[in-house]
């Protein structure tokens, strides 16, 4: 039986070995039958190994090799599709309390930051729900600060229950996934009682040296403790997990092949590797000096380690958030992004405040409370319609949570194909939804044009028979059809 207090970080995160990868990478980059050996696996769905990552990072590092970056960026979007279909999953973060003792020297919440420190009350919960309802939001990542004195668990799973039972006209959060401070098995039970959808915990860095050195003070200073986390919310009963780095800290192929072997780690120990991974880079934010980060990574870099990861772990899902600038943004989605979010405020208390205003957009947001500053300052209506005029289906899809189809019995679905049977007419549905309650015309004309199109993919004839009953209901004023 799998113990967590036994496990420790350096079991599965081994600086020797990541070196090591890192040479076979070097070693073959120029070996261009191993690279289209490793193309052609990828293209077989199956996923590639560490060494098989360096390979292909170390390949495109070579300025002369923009014909293979292509090639890889065209099986990224061959490969997301085969899978996810023209669906991007639509979220918005809630950011509940900034209150935090932690020393990180990248964040705008570490302790010695100039920031305006605040709490929501549970009735400013219930009122930043309603107006992320008010923007058609059904999925939020609730997210804080660490202090167990301000923002304990029991408040989070306060908060949780508040935004559960919160409702506005057809608007309701149906999925909450939580990113929160590493915490104990205990901790993460409660999670699980309280409705947790997705626990997302970012690694920050894997390089141990830089970590300590990034996280001077506070509970995260444990290295060991915080990278463990993930194996004590899946002992908790958490069979969604979500990981990530934030790119910039240290050398992205180091960072690549530490999330590599973390997958490895959760597949080997739980049968089930992590449902997302979440790919941010640096950015400014109060306090944080982006000139002590040399290791920034440029937009061709960022655009590769999206590409190769899509081609690595094919069955899992992508996020990218709103730190990327719009344009730049609505082009990587292609590269292999599953998750986005839209409309995102990174301050505390924000979205109530915008609805108050009357403003739609983060372009205005106060930034006395914020984490980050968003680049991406487009409403979610604008986010969705760009995506909808790109061809792609923003789905507002909270399914297979609440069906219980989550850990392996998702990846099933995705791994055999019948994933077209149920997350497909699941997206329509919902975009349609969202289209009805809170669409222009053009933006309804646009939805039932894709939803007329994409609705001959889906491959058995009951279930199209079926989706047809339920979308002529949803026009009809019914919601919540789901599959």
């Amino acid at each position: 039986m799998f113990d967590s207090k036994s496990t420790k970080a350096e079991d599965f995160i081994n600086h020797e070995e990541i070196l090591k990868v890192l040479a076979y990478g070097e070693e073959h980059r120029n070996d261009h039958e191993e690279v289209e050996r490793i193309l052609k696996k990828a293209e077989s769905l199956v996923g590639l190994d560490r060494y098989e990552v360096s390979v292909l990072l170390h390949a495109c590092e070579n300025t002369e090799n923009s014909e293979l970056r292509e090639k890889i960026f065209s099986m990224a979007r061959k490969i997301k599709e085969a899978i996810y279909g023209r669906r991007i999953v639509m979220f918005a973060p809630l950011y509940v309390s900034n209150y935090c003792i932690n020393g990180c020297k990248y964040c705008g919440y570490h302790c010695g930051s100039g920031i305006r420190r605040k709490k929501l009350t549970q009735e400013e919960v219930a009122e930043e729900c309603r107006a992320i309802e008010a923007m058609g939001h059904k999925r939020i990542a609730m997210e804080a600060g660490e202090d167990p004195k301000n923002c304990d668990i029991d408040y989070i799973i306060e908060c949780m229950k508040t935004a559960y039972a919160t409702k506005n006209g057809n608007g309701e959060i149906r999925r909450i996934n939580v990113n929160i401070a590493a915490t104990t098995v205990e901790d993460y039970k409660k999670l699980k009682e309280a409705g947790i959808g997705t626990y997302v915990l970012f690694q920050e860095t894997y390089h141990k040296p830089t970590y300590e050195n990034l996280h001077p003070s506070g509970p995260k200073s444990d290295y060991d403790y915080h990278t463990t986390a993930h194996d004590r919310a899946m002992q908790g009963g958490i069979d969604d997990v979500g990981i990530g780095v934030l790119y910039g800290l240290y050398e992205y192929k180091y960072e690549v092949i530490g999330t590599m072997l973390h997958v490895k780690h959760l597949e080997d120990t739980f049968g089930i590797g992590p449902h997302t991974i979440s790919i941010p880079r640096i950015k400014w934010a109060e306090g944080v000096d982006l000139s002590l980060f040399p290791n920034i990574v440029t937009d061709e870099q960022f655009k590769t380690i999206i590409a190769v990861l899509r081609l690595a772990v094919p069955y899992t899902g992508m996020i990218i958030s709103t730190r990327e600038e719009c344009g730049f943004r609505d082009e990587i989605i292609s590269l292999g992004i599953s998750q986005t979010s839209g409309g995102s405020c990174t301050g505390v208390g924000g979205y109530a405040k915008r609805l108050a205003e009357g403003s739609c957009d983060s372009s205005h947001d106060d930034q006395s409370t914020a984490q980050f500053k968003v680049s991406d300052e487009r409403s979610e209506a604008e986010v969705s319609k760009a995506l909808l005029k790109n061809g792609y289906i923003p789905s507002f899809c909270t399914a297979c949570y609440r069906a219980g189809r989550t850990g392996d019995r998702f990846m099933q679905l995705a791994k055999t194909g019948n994933i077209s049977n149920c997350c497909l007419p699941n997206a329509m549905l919902t975009l349609a939804e969202y289209a009805l309650d809170y669409g222009d015309d053009e933006f309804r004309q646009l939805t039932f044009d894709v939803i007329k199109t994409e609705r001959e993919n889906i491959k058995e004839e009951k279930v199209k028979t079926k989706f047809d009953e339920y979308l002529e209901r949803i026009k009809a004023g019914e919601r919540d059809f789901r599959f």
